[in-house]
């Protein structure tokens, strides 16, 4: 028996213009009205648009992957607790329109507080406006997508007005955190005076804080629950459904005991128990 053609194998790529996979058109030159008509959206790549040039937007590995999840999804949790923003991900991008050039960026994560002049439509395909918070999860597969977050997109996002910018990076090399100055410079954000130095909280979304090393160990949402910096929105009922146990279990003790005693009291008197 030939045990090789017993092993199943995983089916063939659709092929399109007889090539196995769509090929990568970063780099190329088009124009705006293009890039909007035929790359915005793409199904097989996705990319940016830098001024004229298509820039693809880099693949992330497994751990970069579960870092960004535990982030969104503390705050999604953040958010539907204290509903003051609005959040989106991924593929969904909009326009910087800079002093030398323009832009169309799609960040990891994207958050805009309703204080924003612009609002977000239930069905619009990218937003109007500026983003009041951007989050990029980098990838370090090539030296030039680690410097298109922490140079280019850090000088894009300052003179379009991001009101914060935080980039968050597995290896933690290139972690950091940032928020306009006064002068509309981006200056690293500080704890505040006689709080964690690992502590980092927003002025875009109030009440919105973490710890960086909890970035990496990535704390269940039950232990962020009985955790001073999170319980405030993870998990908010948590801990009132803690107290109702508590309490409940504190009442069936005391009727269990008050039981107890009158069952003793009868059988000292040698009356039957009921």
């Amino acid at each position: 028996m030939r045990i090789a053609e017993n092993i199943p194998h995983a089916p063939l790529a659709p092929e399109k213009n007889n090539e196995p996979f769509p090929r990568s058109e970063d780099g190329k030159r088009v124009s705006e009205a293009l890039y909007w008509d035929a790359y915005y959206d793409c199904s097989d790549i996705s990319y940016e648009w830098n001024n004229g040039v298509l820039e693809e937007k880099p693949v992330s590995d497994y751990l970069s992957f579960l870092l960004y999840l535990w982030f969104a999804s503390l705050l999604e949790q953040f958010l539907s607790v204290y509903p003051i923003g609005k959040m989106v991900g991924l593929d969904f991008g909009f326009r910087l329109a800079l002093p030398d050039k323009a832009a169309i960026r799609k960040p990891d994560l994207g958050v805009l507080s309703l204080k924003n002049p612009v609002d977000l439509d239930l069905y619009d395909r990218s937003f109007a406006g500026v983003f009041d918070l951007c989050i990029e999860v980098i990838s370090d597969s090539e030296r030039s997508e680690i410097e298109r977050d922490t140079r280019v997109k850090f000088r894009e996002y300052e003179q379009a007005g991001v009101r914060e910018y935080y980039i968050l990076d597995r290896k933690r090399t290139h972690t950091a955190f940032y928020r306009r100055g006064p002068r509309g410079l981006y200056q690293p954000i500080l704890p505040e005076s006689g709080h964690d130095p690992n502590l980092i909280r927003s002025a875009v979304l109030p009440g919105f804080q973490f710890r960086i090393d909890d970035l990496y160990r990535r704390p269940s949402q039950e232990e962020m629950a009985e955790d001073a910096v999170y319980k405030a929105f993870v998990l908010p009922f948590y801990q009132e459904a803690l107290k109702t146990a508590s309490a409940e279990k504190s009442r069936a003790d005391r009727a269990e005991a008050e039981a107890a005693r009158l069952a003793e009291q009868l059988r000292r008197l040698g009356l039957p128990e009921e």
